[in-house]
């Protein structure tokens, strides 16, 4: 169950900053709300997952689904640059969080 609150507060981290950016400096109330609280529900499933999962090993893949999925975010809503070596070096991001799982103890 912890590998499943790692991967749903990853999305809350990405959910987290693209709210924070559609706030526009906190400026519009919706969007401020839906940032706290997905920021919120994003800390609180990533403390509940390292209670079993090493913290190295947790924070790394959390901070790693957060960073590649607000790059693809950004690319797909906010026309964010789609340069071949942005996505490489994204893919390296995925690749290395996907490592992480795989040696991670069970």
């Amino acid at each position: 169950m912890s590998w499943i609150y790692l991967i749903i507060a990853g999305f809350g981290e990405v959910g987290f900053v693209t709210f924070m950016k559609l706030s526009n400096n906190f400026k519009h109330l919706k969007y401020t709300l839906l940032c706290v609280a997905s920021g919120w529900a994003s800390f609180f499933l990533l403390s509940k997952a390292l209670n079993e999962i090493p913290v190295g090993t947790g924070y790394s893949i959390w901070t790693g689904i957060g960073a590649a999925g607000s790059v693809l975010v950004g690319m797909i809503f906010f026309k964010e640059s789609r340069d071949w070596k942005r996505i490489l070096f994204i893919s390296m991001i995925v690749l290395s969080v996907v490592g992480l799982k795989i040696i991670a103890p069970h």
